[in-house]
């Protein structure tokens, strides 16, 4: 294992040199400081402090997830995370992880310089800068609803997509209900793919007829109702599932603003059951955050003793509220192509549904 000295040899500076680039002295230039760090990182150097249990540092890395207030999908995960952390008498620091930042550092350098072990990673997208680089981190890094191959130092943990979609569709189908339209997350998430895959996949198990422009991409956030629900309503859709429960806000508002009684006339199923789920008298898929965040302390853990886990999924419950009841057909008054429909925004996606025998 390279020591400081090892690296004040290679870079041809002295010891204390070495000591304030990996510390983050301001008393040298930037370019000195991350010649350093990335020095540090080929080399394999670890912080001799940071290598004993009782110093343990970890990080959570968030973007794009709410989690400061009781209630917000991100909130449970952090204390599940800590609840498991200082049973190890682990130090966690939560920090804000934005593309500028990412851009900014280097993340194997930026973890040496930080003195932490490993991270926790929420809300990534797949076009993150650091995305890149965790496939050849040598940190134990952990990512939420995201996966790198290859590299046993980087693991998943999140809820079975296709196990939770399909408790969905089936109560829905059980219910009379054949145009299931889906109201996705935001495009470009590893998360939002599996659970589109996993929706056109239930629609071809349940053999109910597929119409593209009833599975859509939209963003995670309530706002995303009024551009879709319209064109659901007017295809004649009896049922939406939705990527997540503020999505399903959004989808009950509008419906309502329409004339369109829930669930007499339209049914509609969310995916988290945050508080608001409640609340909304919501049927929706149960996450347990608490036990997604101590999963992910649990991988963590495994990983920094030489364990490799690669996946970890935790199973989803589906909680069954006052949003659905027996379907009550409707004919289609309108059919226009959504451009966001799965047809267009995720070609391959769709050609993955088709090849399977989906058509």
């Amino acid at each position: 294992m390279a020591t400081i000295k090892d690296i004040a040899k290679k870079l041809g500076v002295s010891v204390s040199t070495v000591s304030k680039g990996l510390s983050g002295r301001e008393d040298i230039s930037d370019d000195l400081r991350r010649q350093i760090l990335d020095t540090a990182v080929e080399m394999g150097y670890t912080n001799r402090r940071s290598r004993k249990q009782e110093h343990r540092r970890f990080c959570v890395l968030i973007e794009n997830m709410d989690y400061e207030e009781e209630g917000q999908f991100g909130h449970g995960i952090l204390q599940g995370f800590r609840k498991a952390a200082i049973r190890e008498k682990w130090g966690v620091e939560v920090l804000p992880a934005t593309k500028a930042f990412q851009e900014e550092n280097r993340y194997d350098s930026w973890m040496v310089q930080e003195k932490y072990a490993g991270a926790f990673v929420l809300g990534f997208s797949l076009d993150d800068p650091w995305m890149k680089q965790f496939s050849e981190t040598a940190f134990p890094t952990v990512l939420l609803d995201n996966f790198i191959s290859e590299n046993p130092r980087v693991c998943t943990v999140g809820t079975d997509s296709e196990e939770a979609i399909e408790m969905a569709i089936s109560h829905l189908t059980a219910l009379g209900h054949e145009k299931i339209a889906f109201l996705n997350g935001s495009a470009g998430s590893m998360i939002s793919n599996q659970r589109m895959l996993s929706y056109l996949g239930s629609m071809r198990r349940h053999r109910l007829p597929l119409d593209p422009n009833l599975a859509v991409f939209g963003y995670f956030v309530a706002e995303s109702a009024p551009y879709h629900v319209p064109g659901f309503l007017d295809k004649g859709a009896t049922a939406i599932l939705c990527g997540n429960d503020l999505i399903a806000k959004g989808v009950l508002e509008e419906c309502r603003a329409r004339g369109f009684r829930v669930p007499e006339d339209i049914s509609v199923v969310g995916f988290d059951d945050i508080s608001l789920a409640a609340e909304l008298d919501l049927t929706t898929i149960h996450q347990n955050r608490t036990e997604l965040g101590k999963c992910g302390c649990y991988s963590l853990y495994a990983m920094d003793n030489g364990v490799p886990v690669s996946r970890s999924l935790l199973r989803p419950r589906l909680v069954v509220r006052g949003t659905t009841a027996p379907a009550r057909p409707r004919l289609a008054v309108r059919r226009v192509d959504d451009p966001d429909s799965v047809r267009y925004v995720s070609p391959d996606l769709f050609d993955q549904y088709i090849q399977s025998g989906g058509a």
